[in-house]
């Protein structure tokens, strides 16, 4: 009963809850990049506390998601140039290492799941109401993280999902501005590598897939189009 009582696992549950909303809604850009984050504001709009608020901000800014400042309080991380160009260089060079071991390790299962959440994801449009489309978002997870899964490390993977959110939030904020690029045959070509156990090709490719999304965002960002966001 303590849950219903507002004991401290039902404080557990609140925060947690409040934490995936707040991260929710930055990785989509419904909350864009240097926006305030009011305690006052945010406890009317979640119907929450400011206790559970501030433990689900320190939880996100431990993840680079919000910063925080004594004169300025909670505010989402700014996106910026320097910022991206570290991001895809950090995915890079773990994709490289978890890619390269699940192409060696992955046997046929590992090989039915790629092609298989390959064609689900080829099946949703990226881009409703202009805006990303969050279950063409949730299938690019699932696709991008079954390319890996045979790496057998936990660690590789937990940190993938981590660098995978923070570029998220990049892609919906592209998305936003309506310059999305086709990229099934990107993911096709990625797909069809690591399966065909094309080590230094499916590397190649998956690095391009990540530069060509980091290019598109960096012009956006230098023109302009990103600023104050």
């Amino acid at each position: 009963m303590k849950d219903l009582e507002g004991g401290p696992s039902a404080a557990i549950t609140r925060t947690s809850a409040i934490y995936e909303q707040l991260r929710r809604e930055i990785i989509q850009g419904t909350l864009l990049p240097g926006e305030k984050l009011r305690i006052e504001v945010l406890r009317t709009r979640y119907n929450v506390g400011g206790t559970p608020l501030r433990e689900a901000m320190n939880r996100l800014s431990t993840e680079g998601l919000v910063i925080q400042s004594e004169q300025r309080g909670f505010r989402v991380t700014p996106v910026s140039a320097d910022d991206l160009l570290e991001l895809t260089r950090t995915r890079c060079w773990i994709n490289e290492v978890a890619l390269r071991e699940s192409i060696a390790r992955g046997g046929r299962d590992w090989e039915e799941q790629v092609l298989l959440e390959l064609h689900r994801l080829s099946r949703i449009p990226i881009v409703v109401d202009g805006r990303m489309n969050p279950d063409w978002s949730e299938l690019h997870r699932v696709f991008h993280a079954a390319l890996l899964a045979g790496c057998g490390s936990r660690w590789l993977m937990d940190f993938n999902d981590l660098l995978f959110d923070c570029a998220e939030r990049y892609r919906n904020l592209l998305a936003v501005m309506g310059t999305v690029r086709d990229v099934l045959s990107e993911h096709r070509a990625i797909a069809e590598a690591a399966i065909e156990r094309k080590t230094a090709l499916a590397i190649g490719l998956l690095n391009d897939h990540y530069e060509k999304t980091s290019g598109t965002l960096l012009r956006a960002i230098e023109a302009g189009g990103l600023a104050g966001r």
